[in-house]
């Protein structure tokens, strides 16, 4: 696949994708267009072949070799499906000074002036009163206005947004009920809707920009790039030894403390389930788990130019130079000397450049599932991703040829490439 067919591909896949739970899907679905078989986590466990289950916003995928004859490791790429924003209220609407306003909670870490003036609509999950859930997305129907200059000459100097008060879209005049025109788009009466997880979603596509097409410019490219570089590895990679797992989870934008985040039971109820289906046992659960392996990937940052001094000054990754191996010595990154290693031989097999990156002391570092899974699982790992600016914006920048690259090496880590040793 070239870099443009790859983005393209991408950009498709982020648009597929405007909460987790229609990336989950969007996963499921090409998937299952792959061969995959959906295993459904209340029926018995069906270990050979290719499968995949889901849960809420999340997806775990898995490919078994033809012949296992005891105990193998885990092949393992955790990614997450969601991103920072705002949730729906359950009283979805407010009305104030004739106008209509959409009642939000700040979801993780947005950075909030992203938002401000940019069209959007809200995308996710509602569920009826029979229990039957409904993926649901909407058109740009809501704006945060920015106050003018005229009204607060202070503005430019010193933005400050209450999380409260400023941060109330509008959708329009009078007295409209947002959930009833949701409702609307499902066919359905509001009071048929009983429960909803309605996100912030924007509905400006992904763009290809920069003089010589160097730049994707996207919502949800933390982490969606990882979610899409990890499907598309797995997909791409021949059956190995090992057993192959595409481990997709939700709500690592609040701390993954969920059924279907990286610090729930999730991948390890999979890793066990299929262990047991194998016959392997508990000591044979342990001794595959001994020999796993997991990548995690999650965006990181690159240079920002305007910046430069927040960031470490021997560690300076760019765009278009290659995925990042993120490092941090309190271990909010899991790369250690023989995960580093093992990393390394991957993307020399795969002819992918990488570029280490490591946080300014002096500026606090962000933490990934890594961390969290390694804990749980007591997995080795080693945590990577796609350089951006930008991060945790409605619109986020990252390199069309990093991502890329990205793929091929995580196809590399599924064949095997690394030689098996760590």
């Amino acid at each position: 696949m070239t870099a443009a067919s790859h983005i393209d591909d991408l950009a498709g896949f982020v648009t597929a994708s405007p909460s987790s739970y229609h990336a989950a899907a969007e996963v499921a679905r090409r998937l299952a267009d792959a061969g995959f078989t959906e295993q459904v986590e209340t029926e018995p466990w069906q270990p050979e072949g290719a499968r995949y289950v889901v849960r809420d916003g999340a997806v775990i995928a898995w490919r078994t070799p033809a012949k296992v004859d005891g105990p193998v490791g885990f092949a393992v790429v955790g990614a997450h499906t969601d991103s920072p924003g705002f949730k729906l209220k359950p009283q979805a609407s407010a009305f104030a000074y004739g106008w209509s306003q959409a009642a939000m909670e700040v979801y993780g870490g947005p950075l909030l002036n992203s938002w401000l003036d940019r069209e959007f609509g809200l995308a996710g999950r509602v569920v009826t009163r029979s229990g039957e859930v409904r993926l649901v997305r909407t058109g740009p129907w809501l704006r945060i206005p920015q106050v003018a200059p005229h009204l607060d000459r202070s503005v430019n100097d010193n933005l400050h947004l209450d999380r409260q008060v400023h941060l109330k879209p509008v959708y329009g005049t009078g007295s409209v009920d947002l959930l009833a025109a949701v409702a609307g788009l499902l066919d359905m009466h509001v009071d048929e809707i009983d429960g909803h997880d309605l996100f912030a979603a924007v509905t400006e596509g992904p763009a290809v920009i920069g003089l010589g097409n160097e730049f994707l410019a996207s919502a949800r490219l933390d982490n969606l790039s990882s979610v899409h570089a990890g499907l598309v590895g797995l997909l791409a990679a021949e059956p190995s030894d090992q057993i192959q797992v595409l481990a997709c989870f939700d709500h690592e934008e609040i701390g993954s403390d969920t059924r279907s985040g990286a610090a729930g039971p999730f991948l390890e109820t999979v890793l066990a389930r299929t262990a047991d289906a194998l016959g392997w046992g508990t000591d044979g659960l342990a001794r595959a788990i001994a020999s796993s392996f997991l990548v995690s990937a999650d965006a990181g940052h690159a240079l920002h130019p305007n910046y430069p001094q927040l960031h470490d000054p021997d560690h300076r990754p760019i765009a278009n130079a290659g995925p990042l191996l993120k490092v941090n010595a309190n271990q909010r990154y899991t790369t250690e000397g023989p995960s580093a290693a093992r990393w390394l031989r991957v993307c020399r097999a795969a002819g992918v450049p990488i570029q280490p990156f490591v946080s300014n002391n002096a500026v606090p570092c962000g933490s990934t599932i890594g961390p969290i899974t390694a804990t749980r699982l007591g997995i080795a790992s080693v945590d990577v991703g796609v350089p951006l600016l930008s991060m945790h914006s409605a619109r986020e920048l990252v390199g069309v040829q990093d991502t890329r690259w990205l793929a091929q090496a995580l196809e590399a880590f599924y064949a095997g490439s690394d030689l098996g040793t760590r």
